[in-house]
């Protein structure tokens, strides 16, 4: 049967989601299929939702995997999670449709953002926030964030996997000032490789004085990669949820 999974993990010694074809890095994927076939006794295939980079994190992360399992569901979950590495976890898992595929039926996605914006750093958040010394704007964010909201070609900002469109419809962007914390959520129906953080990069660059909101509405528009700001490192980053 195929079985769909919800799986948090943390990013940090991780060359991604996906496996690599010549196996020199761990990745998120290899480690849960080294799992299943431990527990199943044959080679199984572990479909992702996204293909988070390396050193990004996961809250929220579908997976999809056909399994023969005769006992009960929270078996196989317990299972899972007894021999997954500490950094890597299982949340629900249920029955799916056959031929449920989580990245291609999947309606939107969402990722957040964290940015630790204080005048030291804390070594406690080293690995899952952005750490930004100089003050912050957090209204000029949030008024060149509503810019990327509805359908745009968001070239400027990411590039598209096998020649793909470089279109997307951005639902939803919220930056949330709860200081020293800066949260920057974004839901849409897909995004581009590096999309989100480079995205994050351009705002903060805003929201540090150093571009206006106007010329963020200008890189968005050129459609050229060269002229985005920064692209914000991958520690920051979490893939929060994703809704079919």
């Amino acid at each position: 049967m195929r079985i769909r999974a919800t799986i948090a993990y943390d990013g940090t010694a991780y060359h991604g989601f996906q496996r690599q074809s010549a196996e020199r890095e761990p990745t998120i994927q290899g480690e849960l299929e080294r799992a299943l076939s431990r527990i199943v006794a044959r080679s199984t295939t572990a479909l992702g939702a996204g293909r988070t980079d390396a050193g990004v994190h996961a809250s929220g992360q579908v997976v999809a995997f056909d399994a023969e399992w005769r006992h009960a569901l929270p078996d196989l979950q317990r299972a899972l999670n007894a021999v997954l590495p500490d950094d890597v976890v299982v949340l629900d898992i249920a029955q799916a449709a056959d031929g449920f595929h989580p990245r291609y039926q999947a309606r939107s996605r969402e990722y957040r953002y964290t940015i630790y914006n204080a005048a030291w750093r804390d070594p406690l958040c080293r690995l899952y926030a952005l750490h930004v010394a100089e003050p912050i704007d957090i209204p000029a964010m949030r008024e060149a964030a509503r810019h990327l909201i509805g359908e745009h070609d968001f070239a400027a900002f990411g590039q598209a996997t096998s020649g793909d469109s470089t279109v997307r419809v951005m639902h939803r962007v919220e930056i949330g000032g709860d200081r020293p914390w800066i949260t920057t959520d974004l839901e849409a129906n897909g995004f581009l490789h590096r999309m989100v953080r480079s995205i994050v990069g351009s705002l903060i660059e805003v929201g540090r004085g150093k571009i206006s909101v106007d010329r963020f509405v200008e890189i968005l528009h050129s459609r050229e990669r060269g002229q985005a700001e920064m692209t914000a490192p991958p520690h920051g980053l979490c893939l929060t949820r994703v809704s079919y």
